[in-house]
């Protein structure tokens, strides 16, 4: 399958789910991540906000903000850039609908720990399947980011995600079940 396809077969999968199964879902893989070393040892990693039919995000943002530096993407035209998450009252609606945060632009990069990613649907190779638009892609290809993590659900998991030179895969991918994928 194109890329095309597998987007559309993996939103049929998802029209299968409550928004209530997707957030029990989403708490346990949120939960596996805490368990993961790297993110225990990070001190500044990069999320995102998630969209109704991500790995809910939200209240995994609101707990660890406290403690670690959470920077958040924004997107403006064709690029995605930084910025540092504040807590829930610096959040506005943005590009595609997404909550962003307002503040100051984040440019130490190589600060980041670990970026959290998201996709439509990610392979055990850790290759990646976005939403077609190449944020992550493009803004993954000029930082040197030390560890990126994927995560999505189960049925998100496919045999093989069509890939070009484009496409950024990740270090690991996490889905409820655990570690799907290590490279």
């Amino acid at each position: 399958m194109d890329k095309k396809e597998t987007r559309k077969l993996i939103s049929e999968k998802k029209k299968s789910f409550t928004h209530e199964q997707l957030k029990a879902m989403s708490d346990i893989v949120t939960s596996r991540i805490e368990e993961n070393v790297i993110f225990k040892c990070a001190k500044t990693v990069m999320l995102y906000y998630s969209l109704p039919d991500e790995v809910y995000t939200h209240d995994f943002i609101e707990k660890w903000h406290v403690q670690k530096d959470i920077i958040l993407p924004v997107v403006s035209g064709n690029e995605m850039f930084l910025r540092k998450y504040e807590g829930k009252d610096s959040m506005k609606k943005g590009a595609y609908n997404i909550y962003e945060p307002q503040g100051e632009a984040f440019a130490d990069l190589e600060s980041i720990d670990m970026i959290i990613v998201p996709g439509v649907g990610f392979d055990t190779k850790g290759n990646r399947l976005g939403r077609g638009k190449g944020y992550y892609d493009k803004f993954l290809k000029d930082m040197d980011v030390k560890f990126k993590l994927g995560v999505c659900f189960d049925f998100q998991v496919c045999d093989n995600i069509p890939t070009n030179g484009l496409d950024i895969p990740m270090n690991e991918v996490w889905t409820e079940s655990g570690c799907i994928s290590r490279t």
